[in-house]
């Protein structure tokens, strides 16, 4: 990516940044990150609500459905390792809306599809056109927020990715009963021309040069200042005690300054396989529970819509609750709300095993796991920023998000597999061992110590 030094050295300032004295743009450019993987996701949540309309249009088995959902996550993780050495070349100005443009025609193929072959095709079209939209995104989050506000930052963008399926399905669901499946697709894909445009206009690579931000803000983002190292000392003094230093095991670690380095740390390495197991469970939710909502549950298509937006609902305060407690109460840790997250989801999938078919008691527990599991969630990508430099952060970051991609195409695949010989519970009890082994990898990694 052609990213600038950042200009942390020899900048004088009277800022105070726990008064804020600076400018607010790089929320701006946040609420673009935010709307633009919203939309991203919608593209992907659209097809756990059509998927049992397709599945009785052409006739296959559970099986042959989850491969159908794998597709697209398949060629996104084959996509995740060529794209992070594109942004060593394009900068996120030019590939991010590019790549939206591309999800977008896409996501209006499928809607135009005539044959199963056809739909394998748009859809693993689908998964390349997204894969340097998760980079971009959190390479842009990396450039504009200062250290101290990436928890927080990253926590409202993961809750973007989940905003998607909270819309989606009610709105998808009205689509389909009124015109079809196929115009539910249509539908979707216009937005991501218009988000594209909004991109290249207002979301330049690195705040220096944009010419929307302000030098204060430049110098609140590129700096810390004395009195906010003072904060951060007393932070970590008062709020994150030495067990928890022990259990997390955080050691003060050498930048992962190259690309060599990047993928023969076992701290990055280790971080994908744990956000493996974790997006695999998050999507299989996404492509499966509608289905389960209606031919285990036997809920109608409006209802299901409804009831399948509820642990998206959670995740998205999930997510943000966790980005807060990061970077305030952890002081810029990110393991604890990792663990957190695969022990609390561990629980939840066990309990879905009995879950009733009442839908408010459904809901809660539903809005529940989503917010147990995404509380960690965002911290898995965050993670990496506190090992790699700035230069590096966008390859560790396709890293670790091949890991959470693999997840995502394998988890929903092997469910289907399950579902044409078991039944949900088996299905459930295995997600739940997906979460447990992502405990047992975080623990083997090393959280680096806040400088």
């Amino acid at each position: 990516m052609n990213d600038m030094k950042p200009v942390n050295a020899g900048i004088s300032t009277s800022l105070d940044p726990a008064r804020g004295k600076s400018g607010l743009y790089r929320w701006v450019v946040l609420a673009v990150v935010f709307l633009i993987y919203t939309m991203a996701t919608a593209d992907r949540a659209n097809f756990g609500m059509a998927l049992p309309y397709i599945k009785k249009e052409y006739g296959f088995t559970n099986s042959e459905a989850g491969i159908l959902v794998s597709f697209f996550f398949v060629f996104y993780a084959l996509g995740q390792i060529p794209v992070g050495f594109l942004y060593k070349i394009f900068s996120t100005r030019v590939l991010v809306p590019v790549a939206m443009v591309a999800t977008s025609i896409s996501t209006w193929l499928i809607g135009t599809t005539s044959s199963l072959l056809l739909l394998k095709i748009y859809r693993a079209a689908l998964g390349l056109s997204e894969a340097p939209l998760g980079i971009g995104c959190g390479a842009t989050i990396n450039q504009w927020f200062p250290a101290k506000e990436k928890g927080t930052a990253m926590g409202l963008y993961f809750a973007a990715m989940k905003c998607g399926p909270v819309v989606i399905p009610p709105i998808c669901a009205f689509i389909i009963v009124t015109w079809g499946w196929r115009e539910m697709f249509l539908a979707c894909a216009i937005p991501g021309f218009i988000l594209a445009a909004m991109w290249y206009f207002m979301v330049h690579s690195m705040p220096e040069e944009s010419p929307f931000v302000s030098k204060s803000e430049l110098q609140y983002i590129r700096s810390e200042d004395n009195a906010d190292a003072a904060n951060t000392a007393r932070i970590h003094k008062d709020r994150c005690p030495a067990w928890l230093d022990t259990l997390i095991r955080t050691r003060t670690l050498m930048p992962v300054d190259t690309v060599r380095k990047v993928f023969t740390s076992w701290n990055i390495i280790g971080s994908g396989i744990a956000f493996m197991c974790m997006s695999g469970i998050i999507n299989t939710i996404m492509a499966w529970i509608p289905s389960y909502l209606m031919t285990e549950k036997h809920f109608t298509a409006i209802n299901t819509g409804f009831l399948a937006a509820a642990p998206f609902v959670g995740a998205v305060v999930g997510n943000m609750i966790g980005g807060f407690l990061s970077d305030r109460v952890f002081n810029k840790r990110r393991k604890p709300l990792m663990i957190v997250s695969a022990i609390s989801t561990s629980i939840m999938m066990y309990s879905l095993v009995f879950a009733p078919n009442d839908p408010i008691y459904l809901a809660f527990m539903l809005f529940l796991m989503g917010t147990l599991l995404n509380l960690g969630y965002s911290a898995f990508v965050v993670y990496p920023m506190g090992l790699a430099t700035k230069e590096t952060y966008p390859m560790a970051y396709s890293v670790v998000n091949t890991g959470g991609s693999v997840g995502a195409a394998f988890a929903p695949l092997i469910v289907g597999f399950i579902l044409d010989t078991y039944k949900w519970d088996i299905a459930f009890m295995f997600l739940a061992g997906c979460s447990f082994l992502s405990l047992i990898v975080i623990l083997t990694i090393v959280e680096p110590k806040p400088q």
